[in-house]
């Protein structure tokens, strides 16, 4: 009874003894200070290089030669071609259409025989001239009646010329009852059929060239600064200046993309958009073949164009991110601190940025995106490339 009664003040006890001496001996910390962690940025070395300005527009695809098919006489239509169907093919001179030629043909007869009458009465006029001259030398005549003789020749020559001339017009009407394909392209539309009557100047189709194909592009007018294409020419521009030009487009599923030139522009500013159209020229290969650099451009097809523009020195390309307060890059110097710098935007284009001074060939500067950046911070650079930098 007694062991029980004693034994929880004995742990009691103890446990006292045990808490005193651990309040005695405490353990003592040393003090130490936290390594600072650099931040890892990206950076890219400055390498300055000589780069070629681009701008890019977008435009529609349209024949540079596109024409009304118009017939020349009136008259009922009697053959037409297979192919003068919308979007069929001709080459050029191929026969399109054909006009009843009965009527142009009598006249055609008809010109051939006042031909004949007029030769007839020329010869006799020229004959009875040559008569009465002989009678004025043997004072016969009057020299009144040799004017009348000389007045009736040349109304005879003159008859004889308008009737040749009356013949070449009837042939000439003849050959055009036969529309021909005047270059070779395709069908837009037809308006005709067999034994329908046309009438001279009536538009029947409309067909267009295929040798070459241009395309209007819109440029804004601080984009022309990098083309060096003038506002205003004449004519086409010089080869020498042409600037070469690259069309894509995708097009059945595949990825289609041809090379051409600026030939000109339309010199004048358009006044709803402000924008000046350059037009470019693209020489269609007609070679029959399915390669996807080799097919035409067909007409009406909405293409992505990336200019050439003119050449720049001493460029450094960056990532558009790594301009801050519109002029501002971070470089990373020698011992591995962030600065500030402020550099020489010469042009920001898309996604780019194209440096033209304030930076040293060899440093460093900052891709990364940085929230908080105090200038002379302390960074771990990362080359782009992946490697680590030697700094």
């Amino acid at each position: 009874m007694n062991t029980k009664v004693i034994a929880p003040f004995l742990v009691i006890a103890v446990a006292l003894i045990v808490a005193a001496v651990i309040v005695a001996t405490p353990a003592r910390l040393q003090p130490f200070q936290a390594e600072r962690v650099s931040q890892t940025v990206r950076v890219l070395e400055a390498d300055p290089k000589s780069v070629r300005m681009v701008v890019h527009s977008q435009g529609t695809v349209a024949p540079r030669t596109e024409t009304a098919l118009v017939p020349e006489v009136s008259g009922n239509i009697v053959w037409i071609s297979p192919n003068l169907i919308a979007g069929g093919y001709f080459e050029a001179g191929d026969p399109l259409l054909k006009i009843d030629n009965r009527d142009y043909v009598t006249a055609v007869d008809r010109a051939r025989a006042a031909i004949n009458r007029a030769e007839a009465e020329q010869e006799f006029s020229e004959f009875e001239l040559q008569r009465l001259k002989e009678l004025e030398t043997r004072e016969l005549i009057s020299r009144s009646e040799v004017e009348a003789g000389i007045r009736i020749a040349r109304v005879a020559e003159a008859n004889l010329q308008e009737a040749r001339a009356s013949l070449q017009q009837t042939e000439r009407d003849l050959t055009r009852t036969e529309i021909r394909a005047p270059f070779k392209g395709f069908v837009r539309n037809e308006q005709a059929d067999i034994g329908q009557f046309v009438s001279r100047g009536t538009a029947i189709a409309n067909i267009y060239a295929i040798d070459f194909i241009e395309v209007r592009l819109p440029i804004a007018d601080q984009q022309l600064a990098y083309l060096d294409l003038p506002l205003s020419q004449r004519g086409e521009l010089a080869i020498a200046r042409a600037p070469s030009v690259r069309l894509s487009a995708d097009f059945a599923g595949q990825k289609y993309s041809w090379m051409g030139t600026v030939v000109r522009t339309e010199a004048e500013i358009d006044s709803s958009s402000r924008m000046v159209y350059a037009v470019a020229r693209v020489i269609v290969d007609n070679t029959e073949t399915d390669a996807p650099e080799t097919v035409a451009p067909p007409v009406g097809l909405f293409v992505n164009a990336e200019i050439q523009g003119r050449p720049a020195d001493n460029i450094i390309v960056l990532p558009r991110a790594a301009i801050r307060n519109a002029s501002e890059i971070l470089i990373v110097d020698n011992d591995n601190r962030l600065r500030f710098r402020t550099v020489e935007l010469l042009r920001i284009y898309g996604n780019e940025a194209f440096i033209s001074g304030g930076i040293q060939k060899g440093e460093l500067i900052n891709l990364s995106p940085l929230q908080a950046v105090v200038d002379g911070m302390r960074v771990e650079p990362l080359l782009d490339s992946g490697q680590r930098s030697l700094l």
